[in-house]
């Protein structure tokens, strides 16, 4: 009951602060990001006139919380969610009934492979490497099991008409691999989100400039960085919007 009241009590308190803030004209809006990254995206996508962008998350964890989609998909848009963990892709399929939402994994080749699922399941990850580093340093590992990963060629082809506006990658030590399977000269998403540190269980992960090679080498200009992640913008169309 304790824990019910104090539940209320803040609900209460949030009513009242979003009442006060449309009293004196406060512009509230409200982030689903771990740091405010969709807020930055759609900020981009007004700025290139595009209301609705399409989306394909990879690696989406959950509907909305640390959602980097969630955002657009409540403001009307669509898209394709890929989640690899059946306990997460089970909550999204429920929650996320307008996306196509996909229980598989994506890599540069298909087949499959062993997802490492760890009680944070924020951590998990097709990685070997990466697994042993969070075991290291004191994470749970609760499951091991192959899981079908398809390429981001299969993606497109069986999901889109068109190439979406945005993506969001988040895939724990695979980034750069599927990077490097794109076809940047037949797709050229406008926007990407893209997590660019490894992980510390301190706040002291390193920052993986070579992603900001690939896409740089591709044209895309790194329009902001929020430490976990990095927005980049295909630099043509940016420049052609504004």
């Amino acid at each position: 009951m304790h824990d019910k009241s104090q539940k209320n009590d803040a609900m209460l308190l949030r009513r009242l602060w979003l009442r006060v803030c449309q009293m004196v004209g406060v512009y509230y809006q409200k982030s689903y990001s771990q740091c405010g990254e969709d807020l930055i995206v759609s900020y981009i996508f007004d700025s290139l006139k595009i209301a609705h962008p399409t989306y394909l998350d990879i690696g989406a964890h959950h509907p909305y919380f640390l959602s980097n989609t969630f955002l657009f998909y409540r403001r009307g848009s669509r898209g394709v969610c890929i989640e690899p963990d059946p306990f997460l892709f089970d909550k999204i399929s429920k929650s996320r009934r307008r996306d196509q939402n996909l229980n598989v994994g994506l890599a540069g080749k298909s087949g499959t492979l062993r997802l490492h699922v760890f009680s944070s399941r924020t951590l998990n990850t097709f990685s070997g490497e990466e697994a042993k580093k969070y075991i290291a340093a004191g994470h749970e590992q609760i499951d091991s099991r192959e899981i079908v990963v398809l390429t981001f060629e299969d993606v497109m082809s069986r999901c889109f008409d068109t190439v979406p506006d945005f993506i969001s990658l988040d895939v724990e030590g695979m980034d750069m691999e599927i990077l490097d399977s794109i076809d940047f000269t037949k797709y050229r998403p406008g926007v990407f989100c893209i997590e660019t540190i490894t992980y510390s269980r301190v706040g002291e992960g390193k920052k993986l400039t070579e992603i900001d090679e690939i896409m740089s080498g591709h044209n895309y200009m790194k329009y902001a960085d929020t430490y976990i992640n990095s927005i980049y913008v295909d630099r043509d169309l940016w420049r052609a919007h504004t």
